[in-house]
């Protein structure tokens, strides 16, 4: 069965896919996710029409509300840093393809990700841009019928194809803002959706030095405004309870010892001790080795070679042996 349902948002990405997979044999169909706007759909029509394959349109904007963006803003009140994309994969993206596929007799599915899989198991993309930290939580049913015609190549031998297949789209922008918030404001966004977080104090080692605008305003690692004795300071804590944000000196944002819970095993659950290597946030270079163990209640606690700056409460700590992603979960 040759027959592809291609996630089709109009970009570079899914229509040098689109064609690659054509060239490669496979009936292609486009499913677009539409949680945007009438342009942005428009143009994903005019696209595919230029390539020539048929294309669905299926409304996500309810699904999106209560499986990502409801968990994006509750993150938030919590003193989290949330990565929407990683929760949007599994329950959303690639969950809605394959249903479509069933519906249409597809036994693929195919994405414009920069990540490779093979043999059912899923590995990274080309070093410079790499996106299987952002696939971690993907579904073992979803990958087992995944296609990733990109994972091998970089950015601009993608622009390059786009070029030599006339695309129209070959020098199109990306889109690297929260799909939910094009205007990229999501303090905006959240006000716009619930009661913000009051201003409150802001700690140095346990000495009140300062307000807050408002915990929703900061991140784990992100430098605080000012100077303390001289020196800049980072926010190493956000307490949500207490409406409190914890300073630091930069040097005291790196741990060794990280805790993950709601792992997400995209391999056989270890039964003891394993050694891998780490990514705490979607970088390129930041990838220490170190060990994981499964504690008694599931938490998964990570030790690191060398120390990782700043893991962030909410966001995700992925697991790879060599080049293939172990795994992933919610840093705690």
């Amino acid at each position: 069965m040759n027959k592809v349902v291609l996630g089709f948002s109009g970009g570079v990405d899914s229509a040098v896919c689109a064609v690659l997979l054509r060239n490669a044999g496979y009936d292609v169909i486009g499913l677009y996710l539409d949680n945007t706007d009438a342009a942005a759909r428009q143009s994903a029509e005019n696209t595919a029409s230029y390539i020539g394959i048929p294309l669905e349109i299926l409304d996500v904007r309810q699904e999106l509300e209560e499986k990502v963006c409801l968990a994006f803003q509750q993150a938030y009140l919590r003193g989290e840093t949330p990565n929407p994309c990683i929760l949007c994969n599994p329950a959303m993206k690639f969950k809605n393809l394959l249903a479509f596929a069933d519906k249409a007799g597809a036994g693929y599915i195919a994405t414009g990700h920069y990540a490779r899989v093979a043999n059912g198991c899923l590995y990274k993309g080309h070093p410079e841009n790499d996106q299987s930290y952002m696939l971690c939580r993907i579904r073992r049913e979803q990958l087992d019928h995944l296609l990733l015609p990109l994972g091998s190549f970089s950015k601009r031998e993608v622009r390059s194809m786009a070029e030599t297949f006339s695309l129209p789209v070959a020098h199109k922008p990306d889109s690297m803002e929260i799909c939910f918030i094009p205007d990229k404001d999501y303090i905006g966004w959240l006000s716009r959706r619930t009661v913000l977080p009051p201003p409150g104090k802001v700690l140095l080692h346990g000495q009140e030095v300062g307000t807050h605008r408002g915990i929703v305003c900061y991140t784990v690692g992100q430098r605080f405004p000012g100077l303390i004795d001289g020196r800049k300071v980072y926010i190493s804590r956000i307490d949500a309870r207490e409406n409190i944000i914890e300073l630091s000196w930069w040097e005291e944002l790196f741990h060794k010892e990280i805790l993950v819970r709601e792992f997400h095993w995209l391999c056989n659950t270890p039964k003891a001790k394993i050694s891998a290597t780490v990514r705490v946030r979607h970088t390129k270079w930041e990838n220490p080795a170190c060990t994981a163990s499964i504690l008694d209640d599931g938490t998964v606690r990570i030790r690191c070679e060398e120390p990782v700056r700043a893991p962030a409460p909410g966001q995700s700590a992925v697991l790879y042996l060599k080049d293939r992603v172990l795994g992933g979960g919610y840093i705690l």
